[in-house]
């Protein structure tokens, strides 16, 4: 299933009374893994035999034990890298588009066993995760199509000289991404950086590394060893090193905006580095009268990422804003969508969402919502755990949406990541663009409406990089993805992030 698709919603026989059973059962295989590093092609453990606890969100056990890298073990997968570079990057770009094509056809021949990776230590549902996985093997054949865009140009500074471009890999890059899509990120996000003839040391989150771990042992069948390694721990030591190697010159962070803000002042006092950030967001869904309301209803659960990744997601719509003369009815049918919402374990194949992936998490979305009663806001939906036996331990939250919500609230203003819904309502397009922009963030931003002039206005005036209009949460791949103000620098997932991971060289030649 391409990025162009719409997500369909999952189904299978397996309930949320077979949850703990089946949980058990498969984190009980994963238990007998001995989880490694991979330096140079070959495996070895962190430095001192160095472990940190992996554990499933769905029972609250510890389901792995992952490697706690030092500043030593980042340093020296850093240097394998740096050794591995010079063959890597004298490869015909073709040739390095037929090994990415090679390992995303490796992902692909080990999807199932990716997907249930991601759902025991993430808690997202089994069948989202496997469309995860064939996402980013997507993004690795996408980049191998990119191999022409390599070229430079040539330059008409004199009528008598030549004056052509180059593009050049900068040479060892970090990529450091977040837990709410594991193998999607773990392999879609070193397409780039290796098509540009760049080689990758990849650093997932300290709750999700086990399908990154994984993926380095499937690149290592693949590439040439060092190409592609991972470093893991259970804090941030292994980032800040990465960070601030001196043989790292170009970083790519997706995460919140305070560690993004960390990650550039590292980089800064370690050296002159190029740092490209995809950070928060508190997105606007706009909701005028004319609109499509059934389909706008649709959007609004769909923007939102319940069933996907509990709204654990840097472009979810958190933030609706409705007309007033159809508040009313759009969020009947919202009750209604997210009732029918399947919760339940995340091996399960019937389920839709999932535990948060963490303590944090949960902890995170229910300070939120205590802060949101106590300035006002209404509680419409959910706000506390499911009923049920099933769900008495395990960081599950129910789809949370709150009403009369006001501009200035914090449930309003800064991002929740979790299964929390902000409603407002406004009463002239003006007053929707003054509510959608007076926030920090400018990530993403949805539309909808019947009147394309109007859809096309605001699509200029609201402040957001990747907009779309009577549609949310779909990513279509070759347009460019990244943020505006607090939500980052950059744009991904297109031909702009592969040229990203290069460097312009210029050359004159006097004839």
């Amino acid at each position: 299933m391409s990025a162009s698709e719409q997500r369909e919603e999952p189904e299978g026989p397996e309930g949320p009374e077979h949850a703990e059973r089946s949980v058990e059962a498969a984190a009980a295989a994963v238990a007998d893994r001995e989880w490694r590093l991979v330096v140079g092609g070959r495996p070895r453990a962190a430095s001192g035999g160095r472990t940190y606890d992996v554990e499933c969100p769905a029972t609250e056990t510890v389901i792995a034990a992952a490697p706690d890298a030092t500043e030593d073990d980042a340093d020296a997968v850093v240097r394998a890298a740096e050794e591995a570079g010079p063959g890597w990057r004298a490869l015909d770009v073709r040739e390095r588009g037929r090994r990415l094509r090679a390992f995303a056809e490796a992902v692909r021949a080990h999807a199932d066993e990716l997907a249930l990776l991601d759902a025991l230590d993430s808690g997202n549902p089994v069948t989202a995760m496997r469309t995860d996985v064939s996402w980013g093997a997507e993004l690795l054949d996408l980049f191998a199509d990119f191999a022409s865009h390599l070229g430079g140009d040539t330059i008409p500074a004199t009528p008598e000289n030549l004056h052509f471009t180059r593009r050049r890999p900068f040479g060892v890059v970090a990529r450091i991404v977040p837990f709410n899509h594991p193998a999607m990120f773990a392999a879609g996000k070193v397409a780039a950086p290796l098509m540009a003839g760049n080689t990758v040391v990849l650093k997932p989150s300290e709750i999700t590394p086990l399908s990154a771990l994984r993926l380095a042992e499937i690149a290592g069948e693949v590439l040439p060893p060092g190409v592609v390694s991972v470093v893991t721990g259970g804090g941030p030591a292994a980032s800040r090193a990465l960070v601030r190697h001196p043989l790292v010159r170009r970083i790519g962070f997706i995460g919140s905006e305070p560690v993004g803000r960390m990650i550039q002042r590292d980089a800064a006092d370690s050296g002159v580095k190029e740092v490209s950030l995809e950070l928060g967001g508190k997105n606007a869904l706009i909701v005028l009268p004319d609109a499509d309301l059934e389909a706008a209803a649709a959007g609004i659960v769909g923007g939102m990422n319940f069933a996907w990744s509990g709204g654990q997601s840097c472009g979810s719509t958190s933030r609706v804003l409705l007309h007033a003369s159809v508040a009313d009815e759009v969020l009947g049918m919202v009750r209604d969508r997210i009732a029918a919402i399947r919760i339940g374990s995340p091996v399960a194949a019937a389920t839709q969402m999932g535990p948060l992936a963490s303590r944090a998490q949960y902890e995170k979305s229910r300070r939120y919502t205590a802060i949101a009663l106590e300035e006002g806001a209404t509680l419409f939906l959910g706000g506390d755990r499911p009923r049920g036996p099933e769900f008495e331990r395990g960081h599950y939250l129910q789809p949370t949406v709150f009403t009369g919500v006001r501009p200035g609230m914090r449930i309003a203003q800064e991002e929740v990541f979790g299964p929390v819904m902000s409603v407002l309502t406004y009463t002239d397009t003006d007053e929707a663009v003054e509510i959608a922009n007076g926030v920090d963030y400018g990530l993403t931003a949805s539309i909808w409406t019947r009147d394309v002039s109007a859809a096309l206005s605001l699509a200029e005036r609201v402040e957001a990089g990747y907009v779309w209009i009577n549609g949310s949460s779909r990513h279509f791949w070759g347009v460019p993805f990244g943020g505006t103000k607090a939500s980052g620098v950059g744009r991904e997932e297109s031909v702009e992030e592969l040229l990203s991971y290069t460097e312009l060289k210029a050359v004159n030649v006097f004839v």
